[in-house]
């Protein structure tokens, strides 16, 4: 039996590679990319994953496009409305992690609308990073430890843990980037010391429930020490 991580992390990279490799514009690969990412996440809490967690959306991808930016905000926008139903009804509770502060005023209502509307659901939890980067995770962390006065000598890594967008949660098993890129570019900084790290080839909209298999597959192919031996 395959022992399957309790938290997997994805970088869905591709999107605008996958597209011009057919002669679509920037904006079919990334309605292609949202849609499979549907696919993957049920696919993968199907299998017995508990926490997913993707990058959609780093603090960076503002220097894009206007139009792609707000094409992007568009999906987002359809995510925490018309396709919540889905995600509510497949028993999933979804967050969003990064600085939703960004956002204009409809997505910003939609999203905690969305996440009050799913916060009891048990089959897994969808955590979307949107306007996210992990150093800024950090530093926001710092900045509120100072805020909340605590003592030096009171600050460990399992109360700093408390301080993240992820608090309360497991680090990532596993992680995973598509498009053959061999970076986190400022994924889960924190969280990430010891997982393991996996980089398929194939762009974000072509990954299948399959090459999900195959991933979790290699992961059970690793020895995980932790430093031990």
């Amino acid at each position: 039996m395959d022992q399957i991580p309790h938290h997997i992390g994805i970088i869905l990279d591709g999107n605008r590679r996958w597209a011009r490799a057919r002669n679509k514009p920037t904006f079919f690969g990334h309605k292609r990319g949202f849609d499979n990412l549907k696919k993957i996440a049920t696919h993968a809490f199907d299998r017995g994953v508990k926490i997913l967690t993707v990058y959609a959306f780093s603090t960076e991808n503002w220097k894009r496009s206007k139009e792609e930016v707000g094409y992007l905000m568009e999906l987002f926008k359809l995510m925490v409305t018309q396709e919540l139903d889905y995600l509510h009804k497949k028993g999933i509770k979804l967050n969003i992690l990064g600085d939703t502060s960004a956002f204009d005023n409809e997505l910003q209502d939609g999203i905690k609308k969305a996440l009050a509307k799913t916060k009891n659901n048990r089959k897994g939890t969808l955590n979307v990073c949107l306007n996210y980067s992990g150093r800024q995770e950090i530093l926001l962390a710092v900045k509120n430890i100072i805020k909340d006065k605590i003592s030096p000598d009171k600050i460990d890594q399992e109360l700093f843990a408390k301080y993240l967008y992820t608090k309360d949660m497991p680090d990532p098993d596993m992680i995973i980037r598509t498009s053959g890129e061999h970076r986190l570019s400022g994924f889960l900084t924190w969280q990430s010391v010891y997982s393991e790290f996996y980089f398929p080839k194939k762009d974000w909209p072509a990954f299948t429930p399959k090459d999900l298999d195959k991933a979790i597959e290699e992961f059970n192919n690793r020895n995980r020490r932790f430093g031990g031996n």
